[in-house]
């Protein structure tokens, strides 16, 4: 596993903090879980716009793939 480091200003970093002792957590597995929620969310988010937008212009894809 990489590291990564994400500088948080002290109110973040308190709510962050409350949070893991509020779950029995450690911080860093909260923003762990955090990341991966929102890359998850994002790609369906994406691929749906993706879907949209290659639905609305099948036409011309069509006729780019000729």
């Amino acid at each position: 596993m990489e590291n990564l480091i994400i500088a948080l200003g002290g109110g973040d970093r308190a709510q962050l903090a409350d949070l893991a002792d509020a779950t029995g957590c450690a911080p860093e597995d909260v923003a762990r879980e955090a990341v991966r929620r929102y890359l998850r969310a994002e790609r369906a988010r994406v691929g749906e716009e993706a879907a949209r937008l290659a639905q609305r212009h099948d036409a011309l894809l069509k006729r780019l793939g000729q």
